[in-house]
């Protein structure tokens, strides 16, 4: 279950979102969803008029309406970066959320936008694994997860119409009990 919720500065569709945290929230209903806004994601929050538990980012590239909107938060924990550094704000965020204990971490707002950013907010997803968090990116079209062998999916569970795998970092061996693609999905190789 969801327990962290980043959003991050690339293109994002606000109606899905907003529907998006309504269903988590209501999964979560025991549990409050963080909510984190990292650099130019705090936009999101000032349009929409929710409000961040956490503000990290340089805010470089935050509008005047959303670095006003910063100053006026007295119950979130802002974290001010420097622009010159080695992390992404979503990664500096991400680090932050699972210093905090996050153990599953939605990403909005990493996929539109700047190619150098989305590949980077791919690698989360491995960062995440790495630290035994899992880690999501969505968007209205799409759901980006690593999932691991033995892995269900479950069809009205399913985020949209279609599923896609691809290898990361080797074979991908699956021999379903029933047809459940078209294609069936043993011994998948990335070719290079």
């Amino acid at each position: 279950m969801t327990d962290t919720v980043i959003v991050s500065g690339g293109m994002i569709q606000k109606d899905f979102a907003l529907d998006f945290l309504k269903k988590l929230q209501k999964e979560n209903k025991d549990q409050k969803l963080q909510l984190v806004a990292a650099d130019r994601g705090l936009d999101f929050f000032r349009e929409t008029g929710l409000v961040p538990d956490l503000a990290d980012g340089d805010f470089d590239s935050v509008s005047a309406d959303g670095k006003a909107y910063l100053d006026s938060l007295t119950k979130t924990s802002i974290v001010q970066l420097q622009p010159e550094k080695d992390d992404t704000d979503t990664q500096s965020a991400l680090n932050l959320a699972i210093k905090q204990g996050a153990r599953s971490i939605l990403i909005l707002g990493a996929t539109g936008g700047r190619l150098d950013h989305f590949l980077g907010n791919l690698g989360l997803l491995t960062l995440g694994k790495q630290k035994g968090v899992k880690v999501a990116l969505a968007d209205e079209q799409n759901y980006i997860c690593l999932v691991e062998s033995g892995t269900r999916l479950y069809k009205d569970r399913q985020f949209g119409k279609y599923v896609s795998f691809f290898p990361a970092g080797g074979a991908v061996d699956h021999r379903p009990t029933q047809k459940v693609t078209r294609r069936p999905l043993c011994s998948i190789r990335q070719r290079t």
